[in-house]
């Protein structure tokens, strides 16, 4: 792609037209200019789809109506909230950003983009997103679908995994925004880049006869669409095992341990989880036979305890595979487990932040 290329002059005027009529205008943080609400909805969808925020959004709500509220509540309820929606470095992240919000704001989000990237959880795109929709800056935003849709209206074939290439679009973008009416053309500008991407330029089959920029978009006339946005750099997956310990007391209790800050399923209750079979093992009494657990096994029992090797399974993240084995087990007292714990009843546990394998295991294997 030249360097010099620009944008064509008619994209924006064109895109806020078009997403007037036919853009999705009935989501329920749209058509508000509460950047509380604005931003908690920019948050959940994050590699998130529409579909699955719609309760949360709605829950986190009912929970806590304003950004106050969100700051005065403790961590585990804002996590147990949050829990089955995934990458929870954003429940984190959305906490202390209410917090910051508070404290350093007065309980008012700040209105310009540039401020707004201060605040934990808040990056480039989200706070224009928040700043362009609830207070008019004119200023670019960039997730996957507007991406997907700059770089194929003007062919930009630059590997975008390469920062100056992401650097020069966020130029273009920049070029390319409303310059008439901003008040009213900027947000409705940026909800059209989304609703476009998210409609009709697919990442795959696009449907390009009913896009508003078909006449100039240069992969259209390319007839290459689906080349576009270029990204080589390919993420590097890697893979871990793990031993999780499902212990029960003679009330029907469970053993959850809160995990730490950092690491994998950070701050959610969990388990409790060993890297390998052995340690596992030393929480049991020296004199306790457990089973070769490398090996298939049914329910079997010792003086001491009950135990059972549930099937193993593999849970998938974003940039690596969770390889699970699980050892269900009667206890009389608490586990010597890794990170401090309690029992807790299913009532208790339903609303505790809990990964999503673990919940699946607790919901379907007590």
């Amino acid at each position: 792609m030249s360097k010099t290329l620009k944008n064509s002059p008619p994209l924006a005027e064109t895109l806020v037209a078009w997403q007037k009529i036919h853009g999705r205008n009935h989501l329920p943080w749209q058509n508000t200019q509460d950047p509380y609400r604005v931003w908690l909805s920019e948050i959940m969808l994050q590699q998130t789809q529409v579909s699955t925020v719609l309760d949360y959004y709605d829950k986190f709500l009912q929970h806590f109506p304003n950004v106050a509220d969100l700051a005065a509540a403790p961590q585990d309820k804002v996590m147990g909230l949050w829990s089955g929606l995934g990458y929870y470095s954003r429940a984190r992240n959305l906490h202390q950003c209410a917090k910051d919000v508070v404290t350093r704001f007065g309980g008012k989000f700040p209105v310009t983009a540039a401020e707004l990237i201060t605040l934990p959880g808040i990056g480039r795109s989200t706070a224009a997103a928040v700043a362009s929709f609830c207070f008019s800056e004119r200023v670019a935003i960039m997730d996957g679908n507007v991406k997907r849709v700059l770089t194929r209206v003007w062919a930009y074939d630059a590997d975008l995994s390469v920062s100056k290439n992401e650097k020069a679009l966020w130029q273009l973008a920049e070029n390319a925004l409303p310059t008439r009416q901003i008040k009213t053309a900027m947000p409705r500008y940026s909800q059209a880049l989304m609703d476009l991407g998210a409609t009709l330029c697919l990442p795959r089959k696009p449907h390009c006869q009913a896009c508003p920029v078909r006449q100039t978009c240069k992969a259209f006339a390319l007839g290459v669409p689906e080349k576009f946005p270029v990204k080589t750099r390919k993420i590097k997956r890697s893979s871990e095992v793990h031993w999780l310990l499902l212990a029960q007391n003679t009330k029907g209790q469970v053993w959850l341990e809160k995990r730490p800050p950092r690491g994998i399923w950070a701050s959610l209750y969990s388990l409790p989880l060993f890297d390998s079979e052995a340690s596992l093992r030393a929480v049991f009494e020296p004199k306790a036979k457990l089973l070769n657990l490398d090996k298939t096994a049914t329910a079997t029992s010792s003086a001491a305890m009950d135990l059972e090797v549930l099937p193993a399974f593999k849970h998938v993240l974003t940039h690596k595979d969770l390889h699970c084995h699980v050892v269900k087990v009667q206890l009389k007292k608490a586990p010597r487990a890794p990170h401090a714990g309690a029992w807790f009843s299913e009532k208790d546990w339903m609303v505790l932040g809990l990964p999503t394998p673990v919940r699946h295991l607790l919901s379907n294997s007590l």
